[in-house]
């Protein structure tokens, strides 16, 4: 489908760079860059629009989010107070599978750079491997209405992460993630969710 196609590449571009928070996003040039209708564009606009990756000003057409520490911390808030409920909750239901799970997330992404040689960005590797570590501590709730809601406000969290990528270079986000998951697999509800609160506002304090 074409809108999913021009989304996924807007999408791309935006969490690489290529636009400068505030930048605006025309249909028009935008539909001739992709080589597809204004319509197929706008449906991409509004997606992102939904993911928080876009905004849609009032008779101003869409533009990449602004750098707003207020926004990031409104986020890492809302993803605080919802996370280390459910991560309380895949504590208590998760079975033996969730834990290899967890435990093979973790591995994954502790092996796996953190950014791209000769770049010093973010490794889109790492930053796959991130998500589906932090997702698959949720997942023993067995609630897809919650993790619904991740998905949602984890991508549009991107966004603070790439924004805060080098901000604290004293931070040990490998300590961070081993924590979690030890907590996780001992069942330790209460470390769990504290650890994932603290890391989780982390970021947001970062900003301000």
């Amino acid at each position: 489908m074409l809108s999913g196609r021009v989304y996924a590449e807007l999408r791309d571009a935006i969490l690489r760079g290529d636009f400068a928070p505030g930048d605006a996003l025309k249909p028009q040039e935008l539909a001739g860059a992709h080589g597809v209708s204004l319509a197929v564009v706008r449906e991409a606009l509004v997606r992102l629009v939904g993911d928080g990756l876009a905004d849609r000003l009032t008779n101003r057409g869409f533009a990449v989010p602004l750098q707003s520490a207020k926004r990031w911390q409104d986020l890492a808030e809302a993803r605080s107070t919802i996370e280390p409920a459910t991560l309380r909750m895949s504590i208590a239901r998760g079975d033996l599978d969730w834990e290899a799970r967890v435990r093979a997330a973790h591995h994954r992404l502790a092996n796996t750079p953190t950014h791209e040689p000769g770049t010093g960005g973010v490794s889109p590797q790492w930053s796959e491997a991130h998500r589906v570590f932090h997702r698959t501590l949720l997942e023993g709730s067995g609630n897809d209405v919650l993790l619904e809601t991740f998905d949602r406000m984890w991508l549009a969290g991107e966004l603070t992460r790439r924004w805060a990528a080098g901000r604290d270079p004293g931070r040990d986000h490998l300590a961070e993630h081993r924590g979690l998951e030890e907590a996780a697999l001992a069942r330790d509800a209460d470390a769990a969710a504290d650890l994932l609160t603290r890391h989780l506002t982390q970021t947001a304090a970062g900003l301000a």
